[in-house]
């Protein structure tokens, strides 16, 4: 009598370290599913899943499940309500999605594993912003229209490289990210701030040499990438920048000790992208 073919699981659960690394050595994108152990994996997404194995194959993309309380390194997603999803790339964080929403995880996955696709290609190297303590929990491409550019630098309209300004910010795809950084540790705008580096990428090559205008940046006002001045700063580029996404209270930047954590939005655009301080 014939066996049937064992099916492969979905999702491969993740009780160890050593199949922590065995993960992270993964080709392609991993997303896994951080759960506590009194509420179990999130069952809402697992159609979700199915249908884009199928449709995406085997090859580059795979989803894990780990419990919370199992793992020293997801120490920091311990005791959550709603479900964290975490996406790791060449063993790199590269993104996290937080509550069941099944269109925003299903445009990550696609956003991310197209970007993998190029990093594998040799076509695009991987940013490494995770490496500063940042996680990304939204990553958007899009070419900017001018009226949104006017509106995002309003702050800025009487200077004299605001036209410019403007019109570089829609004349290429623009990176869009919503970072965000655990309890406990320094304000996100301000750790977003200080890794950007002086306003001048000339005044940035001198004093912060290390620092991303510094790197990216050329001259004013093209000096590589933005960051929210602070909380209110924060809630206002959200709301313009992302508006179909809801952000709960804590993600819309309030004040440390109020909230699990602080987020900021960022922008960069290819090339040369521009900030307004």
């Amino acid at each position: 009598m014939g066996s049937k073919k064992k099916e492969v699981a979905l999702q491969v659960n993740i009780s160890t370290q050593e199949l922590w690394e065995e993960m992270l050595s993964s080709k392609g994108l991993t997303v896994v599913d951080v759960y506590q152990g009194w509420c179990g994996p999130c069952k809402p997404v697992v159609s979700l899943f199915q249908k884009m194995r199928v449709e995406m194959g085997l090859d580059l993309l795979h989803f894990a499940l780990a419990e919370a309380d199992r793992l020293d390194i997801l120490e920091k997603y311990r005791g959550r309500c709603e479900p964290t999803f975490l996406f790791y790339a060449g063993g790199e964080l590269v993104a996290v999605v937080r509550g069941a929403d099944a269109p925003l995880l299903q445009k990550t996955i696609l956003d991310q594993l197209e970007a993998e696709r190029k990093v594998l290609a040799g076509g695009q190297e991987r940013r490494v912003i995770q490496e500063a303590g940042f996680d990304i929990l939204t990553h958007e491409e899009r070419t900017m229209t001018e009226a949104e550019m006017r509106l995002f630098y309003q702050h800025q309209a009487g200077e004299e490289a605001f036209e410019k300004l403007v019109q570089h910010m829609c004349s290429g795809q623009s990176h869009l990210l919503v970072l965000t950084r655990p309890e406990g540790t320094e304000d996100v705008a301000a750790a977003w701030r200080s890794l950007m580096g002086p306003y001048d990428p000339c005044v940035a090559r001198r004093e912060q040499p290390d620092s991303l205008r510094a790197q990216y940046g050329t001259e004013l006002p093209f000096n590589a990438v933005h960051g929210s001045r602070d909380t209110e700063d924060a809630c206002r580029e959200l709301a313009l920048l992302f508006p179909s996404i809801r952000f709960s209270a804590p993600a819309q930047g309030a004040l440390p000790g109020h909230q699990d954590e602080d987020t900021v939005g960022h922008m960069e655009t290819p090339g040369f992208p521009v900030d307004a301080d």
